[in-house]
């Protein structure tokens, strides 16, 4: 071990700990992977304010939650050093600077959006939106699809949203309870596989190690649970109550609630969600709207769950919520990322305790198994939502192959999908060549 590592760190203050996590949210690229090993990097290994295992254990209550993990794991870590304060200013900080960028964004995309040079940079990104969400369902469905019955309950999925048109949901809500029945009658069939297990690696004493104590905020009690979860509940209650009396705004608080209880899986998961809901049911943007800002959250920091920011935003100004375009499109975004990022913190603040409590080693569940499974289905019925968009550009749900099929974005998203599977190659830079290869293609055609 480095002499430099041999002494215990200085303690941390709140304002230093406010420094770090405000640069993170201007950085924090490349979703949640990257985001997680950003923080393992910087607090495990070179600042040494949180030991290895207690950073997995961590890292491992919140990849078993709805939501996005590494905003849970920034807002479990701060709480754990700094109690409630650490935690809201971390997790708001590690999705402020992608909400202020993406409003801004989706300004400027509804004000110039229609000029030829941004439609042909568009042009080019949209293939490559397919692309990486296809890859996103296969590197998911190679991770957790380890048999055939995982496997069947993924093709079930895809054919009761694409065929059948079932709501997100239900389709969540049945797998599980076939993973929880699979559990009972075929338990080596739905043995999780997920989380990140224990770790032996070393970096030398840690502010918050192995052998530290629980602080003192951080001990469960029953009445502790019990008091912040009434505390959420009324925050939920009052920031409904604000909005009541503009309908609008009313459902994209309730929609954008539900939302964020059914992220199991990560973002990827709960897109066809908001698609169903944002594109098909509200009307707040269209299909190509929604692949233009889940492209532009895939290239500015934070979570890719900040594309509800750009739902909102359009979706407030679709709608005329006010006179001022500006202000409806603000006004749609803040309660659109508001209610989705609520319950995060409720999940550390209330669930933090517990987990502390328990201290050991955390499993997906056989539910949580079958879910996953049903989530490979989910994004896969994404990807041809978006490709037959894409391929079909004047398709329309009662004629989805009307007009000429368009070659150039097939070729787009299968280089992309090579470039990204077979390559590995950077999703920020395979969206940016696509953009320019978009761009010159315009031009000549």
């Amino acid at each position: 071990m480095d002499t430099a590592h041999a002494a215990r760190p200085a303690p941390v203050s709140l304002g230093e700990s406010f420094k770090y996590w405000l640069r993170l949210g201007f950085i924090s690229f490349g979703g949640p992977a990257g985001q997680i090993s950003m923080m393992h990097q910087e607090l495990v290994e070179k600042r040494r304010w949180i030991s290895e295992h207690r950073y997995l254990h961590a890292l491992n209550y919140c990849m078993l939650l709805p939501g996005p993990e590494a905003t849970q794991l920034a807002i479990y870590i701060s709480w754990l050093m700094h109690g409630v304060k650490g935690g809201i200013s971390a997790g708001v900080l590690f999705f402020l600077p992608g909400f202020l960028l993406l409003a801004l964004l989706a300004g400027l995309y509804l004000a110039w959006g229609e000029v030829p040079l941004v439609q042909g940079i568009f042009y080019g990104i949209r293939p490559a939106v397919v692309a990486v969400v296809l890859f996103a369902a296969w590197r998911i469905g190679s991770r957790a699809l380890k048999n055939e019955v995982l496997w069947g309950m993924a093709a079930l999925a895809f054919i009761g949203i694409f065929v059948f048109d079932i709501g997100f949901p239900w389709i969540v809500l049945a797998a599980a309870l076939l993973g929880a029945l699979g559990g009972k009658l075929m338990p080596a069939k739905f043995k999780g596989g997920g989380g990140h297990g224990a770790s032996h690696k070393q970096f030398g004493p840690a502010l918050i190690d192995d052998d530290t104590p629980t602080p003192a905020h951080a001990r469960f009690s029953w009445g502790k649970l019990a008091a912040t979860t009434a505390v959420f509940v009324l925050i939920w209650l009052a920031a409904m109550a604000a909005i009541k009396g503009v309908p609008d705004l009313y459902h994209m608080g309730e929609f954008f609630t539900k939302a964020a209880f059914l992220t199991i899986g990560g973002a990827y998961a709960v897109l066809p969600y908001v698609y169903q809901g944002g594109v098909e049911h509200y009307g707040w943007l269209t299909g190509p709207q929604m692949m233009d800002g889940l492209a532009l959250g895939e290239t500015t920091p934070g979570p890719l769950i900040m594309v509800v920011t750009w739902v909102g935003y359009l979706g407030g100004v679709a709608k005329e919520m006010f006179g001022n375009p500006l202000a409806a499109g603000f006004a749609g975004a803040t309660v659109a990322t508001f209610f989705t990022f609520l319950p995060s913190f409720f999940f550390i603040l209330a669930g933090g305790p517990l987990v502390e409590a328990t201290r050991g080693e955390i499993r997906f569940t056989a539910p949580l198994t079958g879910i996953t499974a049903a989530v490979v289905g989910v994004i896969l019925n994404l990807a041809v939502f978006f490709a037959w968009h894409t391929f079909w550009p004047q398709g329309t749900a009662d004629a989805p192959f009307a007009g000429s099929f368009d070659w150039f974005p097939v070729i787009v998203a299968v280089a992309a999908f090579i470039a990204l599977w077979k390559y590995k190659a950077d999703i920020m830079k395979v969206i940016g060549v696509c953009a320019l290869l978009g761009l010159a293609y315009s031009f000549f055609r």
